[in-house]
């Protein structure tokens, strides 16, 4: 029975500190991205279509109201990319929810695990 991957990283953009934590089990996948601290914020989940159903993933936003777009846009982005369910949140404390989903989204990149990354035990802590 494998265990579960968790990657940490973070990056700073115009002076802030962004911080994002991935854990991906067999089935899922748990996206925390934040701004300062880690901390749980506005939280989406997205659930992939089957593999022979066209489309875009169902999501919805099971927590808070500040960084909606973001969440739910992330949450669909990765169930299409990972084929399991996700749960992204997003916690913002100085940034709007538009400056920062460039941010964000290359942080997200830096912390999902590549097949080869996963396979050869990469980056993962």
């Amino acid at each position: 029975m494998e265990r579960a991957k968790v990657v940490k990283d973070e990056i700073v953009e115009q002076n802030i500190r962004f911080l994002a934590v991935y854990l991906e089990t067999r089935n899922a996948c748990l996206v925390l991205l934040s701004e300062n601290e880690d901390r749980l914020g506005t939280l989406a989940v997205a659930i992939p279509k089957p593999a022979d159903s066209p489309g875009l993933p169902s999501s919805t936003v099971l927590l808070g109201d500040r960084n909606i777009i973001s969440s739910r846009m992330f949450a669909e982005y990765l169930a299409s990319r990972k084929r399991k369910i996700v749960l992204v949140s997003i916690y913002l404390e100085t940034v709007n929810e538009l400056q920062a989903q460039s941010i964000l989204k290359k942080l997200l990149e830096r912390v999902i695990p590549s097949a080869a990354e996963t396979e050869t035990g990469g980056s993962l802590l």
